[in-house]
């Protein structure tokens, strides 16, 4: 079983959560090519290792979370707030 550390009710089992996918920055509209706009909606590293990742709390408080798991071993290293700062800076 993994265990996610939600930001406002504590670790609950991961299957309360929908994975929103990797964090990937969004490009400008107004100067972004038809390229950069495929490669932001379709195109994900997918690597093996560390991860940043936002989650659902789809069966708790219904709040997106930024979560930092190893893909492999499902580890996770920091989770906070989505669109916040994680706690000692960026990561």
């Amino acid at each position: 079983m993994m265990m996610m550390p939600c930001p406002w009710c504590g670790p609950r089992d991961a299957g309360e959560f929908r994975q929103a996918g990797e964090v990937v920055s969004r490009p400008d509209p107004a100067r972004a090519t038809p390229a950069q706009w495929r490669a932001y909606l379709y195109l994900r590293a997918n690597t093996r290792g560390w991860a940043t990742e936002t989650w659902y709390h789809r069966m708790g408080c219904r709040r997106f979370i930024t979560v930092q798991r190893h893909t492999e071993t499902h580890e996770i290293r920091a989770a906070w707030p989505a669109g916040a700062e994680p706690q000692g800076g960026p990561v």
